[in-house]
């Protein structure tokens, strides 16, 4: 039977270790070679042919960031997952290797009692992702990370959204696997302020929404925040959910703002898209235009419904644009997406639905 084939890099030997130990645990998957910076994997690529990389971000001579920019060269298409510390200068250039084409992330294990807890987690985290990158090699019995099925069996049958030309009062967005590049293509598309908040949930750990946001707000005429609990909800203003914190919407008399917390993950995630969704159509009704873009799993599902449900309009990003078609994929199926369409198309459409009524948009 075919198995993925995975070239692990990284200048700790004991983290290849781990890497490794994580990974032959699991029949799919075959370890072919290490290396301990980027230089000898350039050169161990041809040698071992590997159909993922795992790639550390900060090694000696040549670190991922280097190592990402020269390979995608030469692999255009080859599979690369980083291998992030929790910290500021990890999500940055965490952040600059996926901009550069890499393809995933996951952050190496902290805060763990001993090895053998730290293999565990690489088992929950690191192999689902190599395993949906790497799909097309698995025989169909493999076990995939969730996403949706080819006959759309998940229909929810929901009246269509009232005729309106009314602008919408808030714009929802939520994320995952591959959303920073998506996130940044989608408002270089959207070149002017828009007339309303955006809130927005990206899958990614804490310190890295912060530098996200930073990021995104450099050549936007939006303002781009990481949520703050108690932070005023305003136009022209877009709010990331902190990494590990589920963030909401409540409104106090004309007022909304941010409300921040750390009730369980949904989903197994926090922050999770359904949490927010369901609190933007509690507070917003009808007046609300969401969007799911690529991602892996079904956080949103449930979360476009009540959208739907309370009058509300969902975009959905397509296929052949997305990274993993699991969040916008499911919505998709669903129904529940007015429109689905590729990435380069989003932000006209966006601009599109809030000229709508509006004379704060040139």
């Amino acid at each position: 039977m075919p198995r993925i084939r995975v070239l692990i890099v990284d200048d700790a030997v004991v983290i290849r270790r781990m890497i490794t130990e994580a990974l032959s645990s699991d029949p799919d998957i075959e370890v072919v070679g290490s290396a301990a910076n980027g230089k000898i994997a350039l050169q161990k690529i041809p040698q071992v042919n590997p159909d993922l990389i795992t790639m550390d971000v900060e090694m000696p001579e040549m670190d991922g960031l280097q190592t990402v920019r020269e390979l995608r060269k030469t692999y255009p298409k080859l599979p690369v997952i980083m291998f992030s510390t929790l910290t500021m200068r990890g999500a940055g250039s965490t952040l600059d290797a996926l901009a550069a084409g890499a393809t995933d992330y996951v952050t190496k294990p902290a805060n763990v009692g001993n090895v053998m807890e730290g293999i565990e987690r690489l088992k929950s985290e690191l192999i689902p992702k190599i395993k949906l990158h790497c799909r097309v090699i698995l025989p169909p019995t493999a076990s995939v990370a969730t996403l949706p099925s080819s006959t759309g069996a998940h229909g929810i049958k929901l009246a269509p959204p009232p005729a309106s030309t009314a602008v919408p009062q808030v714009f929802a967005i939520g994320c995952s696997t591959g959303g920073p590049n998506a996130l940044a293509a989608l408002f270089s598309d959207i070149t002017s302020a828009l007339p309303v908040p955006t809130v927005i949930v990206q899958h990614m750990p804490p310190l890295f929404t912060k530098m996200l946001a930073e990021r995104l707000g450099k050549n936007s005429p939006n303002k781009f925040y990481e949520g703050e609990e108690g932070q005023l909800v305003e136009p022209g203003s877009v709010y990331i959910a902190p990494g590990g914190r589920h963030m909401e919407v409540r409104r106090e008399g004309l007022l909304v703002r941010i409300r921040l917390h750390n009730e369980p993950p949904e989903n197994s995630c926090r922050p999770a898209v359904d949490v927010l969704f369901r609190s933007v159509a509690n507070v917003y009704g009808s007046s609300i235009l969401a969007l799911i873009m690529t991602g892996m799993g079904q956080d949103g599902l449930r979360g476009c419904q009540h959208i739907r449900e309370r009058g509300g309009r969902a975009l959905a990003q397509d296929e052949a644009t997305s990274v993993v078609w699991g969040m916008p994929g499911y919505v998709a199926q669903a129904g529940l997406a007015e429109k689905v369409l590729p990435l380069p198309q989003l932000g006209g459409e966006v601009m599109r639905r809030f000229h709508l009524g509006s004379s704060r948009l040139t």
